[in-house]
């Protein structure tokens, strides 16, 4: 179910996707406000987020689903590429090597969510920590088409709580993001830092993403499970609004 990666790039160049990636983000750098000496790496669509923590280390690494493609991240020419094709579970690292991860536009879209967050258990280092990000079931955006986190599986924050705990991941912080309702609307978009403090204090429960920080629990292990690879649609989201008719190892230091 994952989205083409040239329409979720395309989408991030958009003013709404700008928006969104400056308060999503805050989210992130919130919880992870410095990264020097550690280890990044971003599952999913995670570019735009990953992108603040470029100067302050330089492990930073993109894993880009298989199901979804790869571009070359970051754009720049001069800019040693740092994107790499993956499947859900597996992940080309050795054991306990990566420090931070984060997820955006894959929890929700994997076809093994399950398989995924086992990878994602094997890879963190002893007490290494993930920020989960998916669309929240109570809110608006999981139900509008305007974003890409309008596709794919919301959650309720139980049923994340639940998910993180089973796979041995302890959740330690719990955060909300986007109150500002999903639309073009340069209205909107001009005043999107107003709408999230009013969102925040006057209607928590319906915001539009879930921001969780879980740690790895190292007193559990983890089954060897045989991975396999499933067949599954990918749903068209077009950023531009257009119709679809003529679109059809990285290692550890």
């Amino acid at each position: 179910m994952y989205l083409d990666v040239t329409h979720l790039k395309e989408f991030y160049d958009l003013p709404l996707g700008r928006m969104l990636r400056v308060l999503v983000g805050s989210r992130v750098k919130m919880l992870w406000p410095e990264m020097r000496g550690q280890s990044l790496l971003g599952i999913g669509y995670a570019a735009p987020y990953l992108r603040p923590y470029l100067k302050k280390t330089n492990r930073v690494f993109a894993g880009m689903p298989a199901a979804q493609g790869v571009v070359k991240w970051p754009r720049e020419v001069e800019v040693p590429n740092k994107a790499f094709l993956m499947e859900d579970g597996q992940l080309p690292f050795p054991d306990s090597c990566i420090d931070r991860i984060l997820l955006v536009h894959s929890l929700e879209m994997a076809g093994q969510p399950g398989a995924l967050l086992d990878e994602v258990y094997r890879v963190l280092s002893p007490g290494g920590r993930v920020i989960v990000i998916v669309p929240n079931r109570r809110g608006a955006w999981a139900r509008s088409e305007v974003s890409p986190f309008g596709y794919g599986r919301p959650y309720s924050r139980p049923q994340l709580d639940n998910f993180l705990s089973n796979h041995h991941l302890s959740v330690v912080s719990r955060e909300e993001a986007l109150f500002v309702p999903p639309t073009n609307s340069k209205l909107v978009l001009k005043n999107a830092r107003s709408f999230e403090r009013l969102g925040a204090v006057a209607w928590p429960a319906f915001a539009g993403l879930l921001v969780t920080e879980a740690e790895k629990q190292i007193y559990r292990g983890i089954p060897l499970k045989a991975s396999h690879v499933t067949r599954v649609l990918r749903p068209v989201f077009l950023p531009n609004g257009k119709t679809a008719g003529a679109q059809a190892r990285s290692s550890c230091e």
